[in-house]
């Protein structure tokens, strides 16, 4: 299994922000924006601030923006200004992105198209989640659309020992769970699965980790990236939401380690989907043999 690199950016290059999910708050949306502006030139979708209920504007304005930004000549990367829900609703008719998607969260499911036309992304801070992040993330974040190495990253604990290397897919386990069944979930054979999910109950994790046993989506996956589960407790349970990923990732058998940084916590590390990667269980650590530019 291979995905192909966009072409790597350059400071000064232009850059679009479209809001194909949900609305959002626009104090921390601008926090976030001043950082990406001092590194590119932005463009914004025409229709960024619309609102109805809870997307961010009605189908057609929010596919508008996205094609918009898929198409432009000038854009060489496309970034998320929140995630929240709706993306998935646009992906009929989604073409091959020739250029890098960067977000995370609801973005997932532009990440899973990219990989389905077999092609990389970056699972990265959206704009509202940029202005809070640490410097390093964010130079993390231009260290990866402008082809640099980036460093490995650490996790927690241990799993499943083991050592494998395969593509890193996945993202937010709740939208993954929802796409299954769909042709817009590309496979996972041989790769190694990212995971991560803000919100869900223990029993939520269990019912959305079945799901896409059940459809066979994790069949022939060599290794799991377990990230943040934030806000994931049951309240004065005696047990947590790590007791039951954990044993659900036993019972999956590939090695696996947890706690990296990724996802929906204080600290969102950028980490380019679709290429390869070696899982160290043992150790805890996920080095990145690729980059999402070339």
């Amino acid at each position: 299994m291979r995905f192909a690199p966009a072409p790597p950016l350059t400071a000064g290059d232009t850059v679009a922000v479209v809001a194909p999910s949900g609305p959002f708050e626009r104090a921390i949306f601008e926090r976030g924006l001043e950082r990406l502006s001092a590194r590119y030139r932005v463009e914004l979708g025409a229709h960024l601030f619309d609102s109805r209920r809870y997307l961010a504007g009605d189908d057609a304005a929010r596919r508008a923006d996205l094609l918009w930004a898929l198409e432009a000549p000038s854009v060489r990367a496309i970034f998320a200004a929140r995630g929240g829900y709706g993306l998935a609703r646009l992906l009929p008719g989604f073409p091959p992105p020739r250029k890098v998607l960067v977000g995370f969260s609801d973005f997932t499911a532009a990440h899973l198209a990219a990989q389905a036309h077999g092609l990389r992304s970056l699972h990265a801070p959206v704009v509202t989640q940029l202005g809070s992040q640490p410097l390093s993330v964010v130079a993390r974040l231009f260290d990866a659309l402008e082809g640099r190495p980036l460093e490995p990253l650490a996790g927690t604990r241990t799993v499943v020992p083991g050592t494998v290397e395969g593509p890193l897919v996945g993202g937010n386990l709740a939208m993954l769970a929802s796409l299954a069944g769909t042709p817009f979930l590309p496979s996972f054979d041989g790769a190694v699965v990212l995971l991560e999910d803000v919100g869900e109950r223990p029993y939520r994790l269990d019912r959305l980790w079945t799901q896409l046993r059940l459809a066979g989506v994790l069949k022939g996956v060599v290794g799991v990236v377990l990230g943040d589960f934030t806000g994931c407790e049951e309240k004065d349970a005696p047990y947590t939401s790590a007791d039951v990923l954990d044993e659900l990732a036993g019972e999956l058998g590939v090695p696996c380690a947890a706690g990296f940084p990724i996802g929906h916590g204080t600290v969102n590390q950028p980490v380019p989907l679709g290429a390869k990667v070696r899982l160290e269980a043992d150790a805890r650590r996920v080095s990145f043999l690729e980059g999402v530019t070339a």
